[in-house]
């Protein structure tokens, strides 16, 4: 169904047009047939399914037919991490460029004072997260009384981040569940996110949106298994693979992905290093550095898993097995978008091959496994890590093997060392560089799980061989 079929404003139609969309996706499609009339919506569809655009031309149309006597919010949009925030804002500003409204984006980690005379200086719609908004509406900064659309958006997220109380205490803040329009989506639809959504919405218009498969089919998914002292050494003998041109490598742990942010700069590589400790201005440098293909390697945590839109992403590593399923899904979305090929490669050690049965269960499906052979690793030529020291949160500093300092600002030039590695362009890179993702004609490390194991025999293995209980 193309959008001009829906009686939209007009202005909102050539902005819509002016973006590149014509026809809608299942979502859209499904969300605008009941959200315009002014329906509440609770929503089950996949990130990158277009669930944003529905929600925003439903309130860009409403607010547009429906002028507000004032300069006070009437929309409000709540996501639980500063990136989705920021991916919103930014989709807002696409689609309302036609539009005369004023749209702020109230998030942690900026200062008071932009936001402030912003709100001050009359917004109709705020994006936010829930601890600024909170922060601002104890103070009598913000007051959302004159809310009549609030949508919550990613609700599983936030109760994986312990938002839900939050949500509540803005959602009993606004106006009642009779006067105002609630749109809820979500990538699941549990028992608690549908207990929260009966909570917020008044005969809401249920709208399920399946995928046809639970990743996108252009991800080209393999894993390989090896120990806890070879994944480094793998991940560096990968990024000399001349098709990786720019990827997200994926860590469970903040600290785990300041040492690999190290070990990475220290090898010759430029990468920068997203966590939730980076500060919100930095995180915005980072992510457009990325979008502009200045920043080829991205290491991140969870935090960019979802809402972190960027284009022509070669591969996401997952260099450490996440322990949700869902996130596995999540993490490998960041590739192949706009229909677009993607590559997602995982390493599986010994202590978190567990989590991959779980996985395949939930893909419904086993993932290629390639058998690692001892010439794919690198040699890693940067110093010892040690936790970093750091000033403003941006840059790495510890002591090299020899006791000296070893650090360098994080996705600069590497240190200057005997041991520096000059970085080598994609282009430059001959095609004997490239690794086959399988040896032919050879076998299997004797000292690894071979190709004819079962998964459970291939734990099995881990177990005995490195005295996992």
């Amino acid at each position: 169904m193309k959008f001009d079929a829906f009686p939209l404003h007009k202005d909102l139609l050539r902005s819509i047009k002016d973006t590149g969309f014509d026809r809608c996706t299942p979502v859209q499609e499904q969300t605008l047939l009941e959200s315009l009339s002014g329906k509440d919506i609770i929503a089950q569809a996949q990130t990158g399914t277009g669930k944003t655009a529905a929600f925003l031309i439903t309130i860009f149309h409403r607010l547009s037919t429906i002028p507000q006597s004032d300069k006070k919010p009437h929309a409000l949009i709540l996501v639980p991490t500063r990136e989705l925030a920021a991916q919103v804002e930014s989709d807002a500003v696409q689609l309302g460029r036609h539009l005369n409204l004023s749209i702020v984006n109230v998030i942690g980690g900026v200062p008071y004072e932009k936001q402030l005379q912003a709100i001050n200086s009359g917004v109709d719609i705020v994006v936010g997260t829930p601890g600024r908004l909170i922060d601002l509406m104890k103070s009598n900064q913000l007051s959302l009384r004159g809310i009549n659309h609030f949508v919550i958006d990613e609700a599983d997220r936030m109760f994986d981040m312990g938002f839900v109380p939050d949500v509540r205490y803005v959602a009993g803040r606004i106006q009642p569940v009779s006067r105002r329009q609630t749109m809820l989506f979500s990538a699941t639809l549990d028992a608690r996110v549908w207990r929260l959504a009966e909570s917020y919405t008044h005969a809401p218009q249920e709208i399920e949106i399946e995928p046809e498969q639970i990743t996108v089919e252009s991800v080209e998914q393999t894993l390989y298994h090896v120990s806890m002292k070879e994944t480094l050494p793998l991940l560096l003998g990968l990024l000399k693979l001349s098709n990786v041109t720019r990827s997200i490598i994926f860590t469970n742990t903040k600290a785990e992905a300041e040492k690999l942010g190290f070990k990475l700069c220290g090898n010759g590589y430029v990468a920068e290093v997203l966590t939730g400790d980076v500060s919100q201005s930095k995180r915005f440098k980072i992510i457009e550095r990325m979008k502009k293909g200045d920043l080829p390697i991205l290491v991140a945590t969870d935090v960019a898993a979802r809402g972190l839109h960027i284009d022509d992403v070669s591969h996401v590593i997952n260099y450490d097995l996440p322990q949700d399923a869902a996130s596995y899904v999540h993490r490998i979305g960041r590739t192949a978008r706009t229909g677009k090929a993607g590559h997602a490669i995982s390493l599986a050690c010994e202590k978190l091959v567990l989590n991959l049965a779980d996985i395949e269960a939930h893909l419904e499906h086993k993932i290629e496994q390639i058998y690692l052979e001892d010439w794919m690793l690198a040699e890693d030529k940067a110093g010892r890590f040690h936790p970093p020291h750091r000033k403003e949160g941006d840059r790495f500093v510890g002591r090299d093997k020899h006791g000296g300092k070893h650090g360098q600002q994080a996705g600069r030039s590497a240190p200057r060392s005997s041991s520096r590695v000059k970085p080598t362009s994609p282009a430059a890179r001959s095609k004997s560089d490239r690794l086959p993702l399988v040896k032919k004609g050879t076998m299997p490390n004797t000292s690894r799980p071979s190709r004819e194991q079962s998964l459970e025999e291939r734990k099995r293995h881990y177990r005995e061989k490195y005295g996992i209980t």
